[in-house]
């Protein structure tokens, strides 16, 4: 489904994040509403330091692969 609000792009360190930790499969395997709700609150933080939090829970999580925003997540839509 594709998503009706704004799409959040994905900042190049970011992604190179994901790429160093070899999670490229577990965000691409995460819904759309997912990875565009991560990387818009990774980038409305003003501080640096509670981006760089953001981006390492977000890193956490998908390595975890059962959680979404501290939550419990089940990738098989149940």
């Amino acid at each position: 489904m594709a998503l009706t609000r704004d799409i959040n792009p994905m900042p190049d360190h970011i992604r190179e994040e994901l790429q160093a930790r070899g999670l490229i499969p577990a965000y691409e395997a995460r819904p759309d509403y997912q990875r565009n709700d991560y990387l818009g609150w990774i980038a409305r933080a003003k501080r640096e330091e509670t981006r760089r939090k953001r981006l390492d829970q977000m890193l956490d999580e998908l390595e975890r692969g059962d959680v979404y925003m501290r939550m419990a997540w089940r990738g098989d839509g149940r």
